[in-house]
C-alpha cells in the first residue's frame, strides 16, 4: 500500500475524532514541514486555528506525532471563512465593495472619511456612483450593493446621500440665455439673413471645467461600515501624486489592482452616457487599472497607503483620478 493511501486510511478512521479536538478546522494529506523547511516525507497534515504548545492544551486535544504508524504534521491556517464577492452584501462593508445610489447600476465604496466640522463618519465615493450624477438629493438612499448586483431601498439601504460636487457637462442650449448674449445673437442673426447667409448664432451657456466628481453620504449607522479597505487596509493619511509613482486600488469590478502614475495636471473630456460630456483639468493619469463598476475606488500610493486620488474615469489603456487634495477641499472632510 502506498502512503498517500495509508494516510487517506488513517483518516478515514480516525478524522471523526481528530476534527473533534480544540482549534482544529480540517485535515489532509502532504508534506511534513520541519523548523519551516518542507521535507519528502508524507504525512497526515492537521490544520488548526493557531498553533500552541502542548502544555497549553488538554491532553484529549494533543496531536499525536504518529497514527497507527503514520506521521502527522500541524499547521496553523487561521479561521476559514466563505469568501464573499465585492458584489455581495457585506456587513460592516469596506472599502473596495459594491455601491450606489437607488437609481444606478453600481459603483465602489471608496473610503470612510470625518466630516470636516461635525467629525461624523461618512462614506465616500463618486457624484456619479452615490448622486446620480447631480440627480441625486440629500438623504436619498445609498445601497449595498449597488442596484445592479441585486441590492434594494428596502433591504439594502446602508447611507443616505448627504452631499455632492456637481458635474458641470459642456455647453449646452441655454433655456434662458441672458439678455445681452440674447440681444447680440438677435442682431448677428439678423445681418445674417439679411445677407443670406443659411448660419445661425445660439445663446449657450458655457460650463466650467470640473475637478472633482465626488461624493459623501451618511451610514445609517457605523456599525454598517468598516474603516478598512479591502485588500490594502486603513488608509494612513494622504499625499500628492508624483510621476512615475507606485499605485494601487481595490475597487468593485477588478479588485486589487496595481500601476503607476503617467501623468500630472492632465486635461480630458469624459463621457457620461446619453451624449452628455464634462471637461476635467489637474488630473491624475495612471496606466489601465480599472473597469466599469471600479468608479468611487480610492487610490492609494503603493508604499505607506496614503490617499493619492479618486478614480472616476478609464478606458482600456489609462484610468483617470481626481487629486485627493481637490476632494478633500471640495466636500469638507478628512482621513482618520
Amino acid at each position: 500500500m502506498s502512503v498517500a493511501k495509508e494516510i487517506r486510511v488513517v483518516k478515514e478512521r480516525h478524522g471523526a475524532s481528530i476534527m473533534a479536538k480544540k482549534n482544529v478546522v480540517g485535515m489532509g494529506v502532504g508534506y511534513k514541514e520541519t523548523k519551516g523547511i518542507k521535507t519528502d516525507r508524507m504525512a497526515l497534515v492537521v490544520m488548526v486555528r493557531k498553533k500552541v504548545s502542548a502544555e497549553q492544551l488538554r491532553e484529549e486535544d494533543v496531536i499525536p506525532a504518529e497514527i497507527e504508524g503514520v506521521i502527522t504534521d500541524v499547521i496553523e491556517v487561521d479561521e476559514i471563512v466563505a469568501l464573499q464577492a465585492r458584489t455581495d452584501r457585506w456587513r460592516p462593508a469596506p472599502g473596495g465593495v459594491s455601491i450606489g445610489h437607488y437609481k444606478i447600476t453600481a459603483g465602489t465604496l471608496g473610503v470612510l472619511v470625518r466630516d470636516e466640522e461635525t467629525d461624523e463618519i461618512l462614506i465616500l465615493s463618486n457624484n456619479h456612483v452615490m448622486a446620480n450624477s447631480n440627480d441625486g438629493t440629500q438623504g436619498e438612499p445609498i445601497l449595498q450593493p449597488g442596484p445592479h448586483d441585486g441590492g434594494t431601498a428596502a433591504g439594502d439601504t446602508i447611507a443616505n446621500l448627504e452631499r455632492f460636487v456637481p458635474i458641470q457637462f459642456e455647453s449646452e442650449p441655454s433655456p434662458s440665455p441672458c439678455p445681452l448674449s440674447k440681444a447680440a445673437a438677435g442682431v448677428a442673426n439678423f445681418l445674417a439673413k439679411l445677407f443670406g447667409s443659411k448660419h445661425r448664432l445660439l445663446a449657450v451657456v458655457v460650463q466650467q471645467a470640473n475637478q472633482v466628481d465626488g461624493a459623501l453620504a451618511k451610514p445609517v449607522s457605523t456599525d454598517l461600515v468598516s474603516n478598512e479597505i479591502l485588500e490594502i487596509g486603513s488608509v494612513t493619511g494622504d499625499r500628492e501624486a508624483e510621476l512615475g509613482m507606485e499605485v494601487k486600488k481595490s475597487g468593485r469590478t477588478t479588485g486589487l489592482t496595481a500601476g503607476t502614475v503617467q501623468l500630472l495636471d492632465a486635461s480630458v473630456q469624459v463621457g457620461y452616457g446619453g451624449g452628455r460630456t464634462a471637461l476635467f483639468t489637474n488630473q491624475i493619469l495612471t496606466t489601465n487599472i480599472s473597469k466599469g463598476g471600479d468608479s468611487g475606488s480610492l487610490l492609494v500610493d503603493g508604499e505607506g497607503n496614503k490617499a493619492v486620488g479618486l478614480l472616476f474615469a478609464g478606458s482600456d489603456q489609462v484610468t483617470i483620478h481626481n487629486p485627493i487634495g481637490f476632494v478633500k477641499d471640495a466636500l469638507k472632510f478628512r482621513f482618520g
